[in-house]
């Protein structure tokens, strides 16, 4: 394998959803307008939206040997995303039920199968065929054992790695986090990370009122050279730490605007976020962080105006017909 613009090593999840108008309430039974099936999980959402905005990415990840996992490597097939699967015996391709209402919120409810046995020495022997590669991306549906052989490749290819840290893991070592020279949680997410580093405890419905000095005095806590807060309807929030790879030119801390749009879904809005984010920061060093977060912001609006997870992953001439170069 060559190197690749973008590598993205996570979760396949095949995905099952329903549209309804309102969440059903305990012991309902609710008929749904809708139902679709498509090809999803954090890190396969990501590597399709990093593929369609232009990178050259390969996604690696785990499935069982069942009829869910054909499914994935025709989908990737078929987007001219490489991949580079590891086949878990006895574990099922991962399956998610996930319900929309009428107002574009969904719950997810997973199985993650599979994604929780990939193997740290599955990931360690991609090593040898990679340089050249330019950034990781991984994300929190596999293990932790895995998260830490992402870092160990980052380190072997000396090339920074993105952690999306979703869903969040409590049991994270705040030693690990600190690995990652950037990080990109949600309210919720960053939250938990707050607690998980002994920062501090903070209501994740208030953190997008939160002043930006506060922010920032939170997420410095942390111990991370740059994190990117992404507060849903509210934009995002962009730190940076002194050792910043990203830092250069930057304001120290910046808060985005989110772009208006006719939501309908937003589910996988995240996981656009995230593959766009690197697809941009991957094209070349003449890229400024708060242009490529203005297009990852961009895309992920846009991918909420569209129903699904994958399948709502825009292409760069859509995102560029919308909003401009």
């Amino acid at each position: 394998m060559p190197g690749h613009d973008v590598v993205v090593i996570g979760s396949y999840v095949q995905d099952h959803i329903w549209t309804l108008p309102a969440f059903p309430r305990p012991g309902e039974t609710a008929p749904a307008a809708g139902y679709a099936s498509c090809a999803g999980g954090k890190g396969f959402n990501q590597a399709v939206a990093a593929r369609r905005l232009g990178a050259d990415a390969l996604f690696v990840g785990a499935l069982g040997d069942d009829a869910g996992a054909e499914g994935a490597r025709a989908f990737a097939a078929a987007e001219g995303l490489a991949a580079s699967w590891q086949v878990v015996a006895g574990e099922p391709t991962a399956a998610a039920g996930i319900l929309v209402d009428g107002a574009g919120n969904n719950l997810i409810a997973v199985a993650l199968g599979a994604n929780r046995k990939l193997a740290p020495s599955f990931i360690a022997g991609l090593a040898g065929g990679l340089a050249g590669s330019r950034l990781l991306l991984t994300q929190m549906e596999t293990c932790l054992a895995a998260l830490a052989a992402v870092a160990d490749l980052a380190d072997a290819l000396a090339i920074p790695a993105i952690l999306n840290p979703a869903p969040m893991d409590g049991a994270l070592p705040p030693a690990l986090l600190r690995r990652f020279p950037l990080v990109t949680p949600n309210e919720t997410e960053f939250a938990q990370l707050l607690e998980c580093c002994g920062v501090a405890q903070v209501d994740p419905d208030q953190v997008a009122a939160l002043s930006d000095d506060e922010l920032q005095r939170l997420a410095r806590g942390l111990g991370v050279a740059t994190v990117v807060v992404t507060l849903g309807r509210h934009g995002c929030f962009v730190c940076h730490a002194g050792g910043s790879p990203w830092a250069a030119g930057e304001p120290a801390c910046y808060r985005l605007a989110a772009e208006a749009v006719a939501s309908i879904d937003s589910t996988g809005a995240g996981d656009c976020f995230n593959g766009a984010l690197a697809a941009a920061l991957a094209a070349g060093p003449g890229t400024g962080f708060r242009t490529a977060i203005v297009d990852a912001n961009r895309a992920a609006a846009l991918s909420t105006e569209r129903r699904g997870t994958t399948v709502a992953m825009p292409n760069r001439a859509e995102v560029v017909a919308r909003f401009g170069a």
